[in-house]
C-alpha cells in the first residue's frame, strides 16, 4: 500500500506557502503582503523556515499518513 501522506502535505504547503500567493511575510512595504506576488530573498528564508516546522509537525510529531490501494 503507497502512503500519500507526505507528498500531499508537501505539494498543499508548497502551494500555500508560495512567498506572495497568498501573503508574503516579510512584505515589501509592511510586515505582511497580501496577494502581491512579489519576494525578496527574506521572504523565501522566512517561508522556507515556516514549511519546514510546518512539515515536520504534521508528518513527525502528528504522523498524518493516507494510504491507498
Amino acid at each position: 500500500m503507497a502512503d500519500w501522506g507526505p507528498v500531499l502535505i508537501a505539494v498543499v504547503l508548497f502551494v500555500v506557502l508560495t512567498p506572495g500567493l497568498l501573503f508574503q511575510l516579510p512584505g515589501n512595504s509592511r510586515v505582511v503582503d497580501f496577494c502581491n506576488m512579489r519576494m525578496s530573498g527574506v521572504s523565501i528564508l522566512v517561508h522556507t523556515i515556516i514549511f519546514f516546522g510546518l512539515i515536520t509537525i504534521f508528518l513527525i510529531a502528528i504522523g498524518v499518513h493516507i494510504t491507498t490501494g
